[in-house]
């Protein structure tokens, strides 16, 4: 089954396309690889869902549903720039930040957010991928999490 068609099984119902916030570009492409900048928990009005520190202001299940919608958002640039989520090869490396208090240590389980999504949606084969879950002292606007992708694509 292909992304899309995985996409709509799962009934799962994408955002509009996240805006660079700063001086940057979502998305950059050499080759066959695709980058994308960090996206984080938006909803469909552009602003954050959630906010605050994991361990202090927000539970793991939380972070987790934040990681889960940072996902949606990255499959709304990543459709963006490839026409469709089929065009998608392998996911190869996962950088999500986490904005945690400094006794939180449970960045991996918030990231599975965003790694479970996507192995839903592209399976194990083209989903499974590289990953470093790390703690930050801060995120941009006080965003939960962070998290930067890369993307080998046709």
């Amino acid at each position: 089954m292909s992304a899309e068609e995985r996409l709509k099984e799962l009934n799962l119902s994408l955002p509009p396309t996240p805006r660079p916030m700063a001086n940057y570009v979502s998305a950059v492409r050499t080759g066959s690889l695709l980058y994308l900048a960090g996206h984080g928990p938006l909803g469909d009005d552009g602003k954050a869902i959630f906010h605050g520190k994991l361990g202090r202001d927000l539970t793991v299940e939380q972070g987790y549903q934040a990681a889960r919608q940072t996902a949606l958002n990255t499959l709304v640039t990543l459709r963006a720039q490839l026409g469709s989520l089929d065009r998608v090869r392998r996911i190869v490396k996962v950088l999500g930040m986490v904005n945690a208090d400094p006794e939180f240590h449970k960045t991996p389980q918030v990231i599975n957010g965003f790694s479970d999504l996507l192995v839903e949606v592209f399976g194990e084969s083209i989903g499974k991928h590289a990953r470093s879950a790390v703690g930050m002292v801060t995120l941009p606007n006080g965003i939960p999490v962070e998290i930067e992708s890369i993307y080998e694509v046709e």
